[in-house]
């Protein structure tokens, strides 16, 4: 007979705003919340005994009440607290994993002075991401990161000598237009102890800066180049992973109206597009 052999739930889409109030300045937290929890749930799906189960909407108010609680500078520590509170709380819960994104939200600037309690949006797709999974009777588990950090570079990008065979028509290119969004994943050796928001700006620097300062090769080489420097800019972190959808732009075809294409007039498409993945990983100290 088939067998049950792995079960977890959990609530996704938690969208959750806390302000913090430090008296006139305020501080502002817009996170989305993903709650997943394995523990002794089998019964409900073998025996229909749901006596065990945490309803996912109970996950739903957990996140909430955990903001109220509790206080935190951020994101990072939020999910920590609630993988951790949940199995504080839940003894059937074997584990429990905290997913988190936060929206950017930057003080709005009046005659060169960020207002109190006045923001506006990031203006870009980029978020903070978090991720907290603690385990009963285990250590807790903490990785950082960013999603949809979108780049771009018009020169100093190159795409040449990959493998030809009767299936290649892409021609090779010494001189494109290279853009990507970056979703990056950094898991920390500690999930407490560390500066949240220093090792974020610290490591988000390190990788723009290779970004726009590295000749390219290839997204792969450039994946490297921006791990090599997020790990030198941050000593809390074990190792960085890249996630890198290729943004193509497409050269347009200028020959019917009688212009020369001087790689100046291209095509921003969405789909098919190349994915790139790759880590880079600390060499273990000797």
């Amino acid at each position: 007979m088939p067998t049950l052999s792995h079960n977890s739930y959990g609530k996704s889409d938690v969208r959750l705003t806390k302000v913090v109030r430090k008296g006139a300045r305020h501080e502002l937290f817009e996170i989305t919340a993903n709650i997943q929890i394995d523990g002794d749930f089998a019964a409900a799906y073998t025996a229909g005994d749901n006596r065990n189960c945490v309803a996912t909407d109970t996950m739903k108010n957990f996140v909430y009440v955990k903001a109220k609680e509790f206080s935190f500078d951020a994101v990072e520590q939020f999910a920590v607290i609630l993988a951790e509170q949940l199995l504080k709380t839940y003894p059937q819960i074997s584990r429990a994993t905290a997913e988190l994104q936060q929206t950017t939200w930057r003080r709005i600037a009046i005659d060169g002075k960020q207002h109190d309690h006045a923001f506006a949006g990031g203006g870009d797709s980029q978020k903070r991401y978090a991720r907290a999974a603690a385990t009963r009777g285990g250590a807790t588990e903490l990785t950082g990161g960013i999603r949809g950090l979108v780049v771009l570079k018009t020169t100093a990008s190159e795409w040449r000598d990959f493998h030809t065979d009767r299936h290649r028509t892409l021609k090779d290119t010494s001189d494109r237009i290279m853009a990507t969004s970056i979703d990056a994943d950094w898991p920390f050796a500690a999930p407490t102890g560390h500066d949240f928001d220093a090792c974020t700006d610290a490591i988000t620097g390190a990788m723009l800066a290779q970004f726009a300062m590295k000749h390219s090769l290839g997204v792969q080489q450039t994946i490297v180049h921006m791990g090599e420097g997020a790990l030198a800019a941050c000593d809390a972190i074990t190792s960085i992973s890249f996630t890198l959808p290729n943004l193509h732009r497409i050269p347009f075809n200028l020959e019917p109206f009688g212009l020369k294409f001087e790689n100046d007039i291209f095509v921003a498409t969405d789909e098919p597009y190349g994915l790139i993945k790759g880590t880079i990983t600390r060499e273990p100290a000797k």
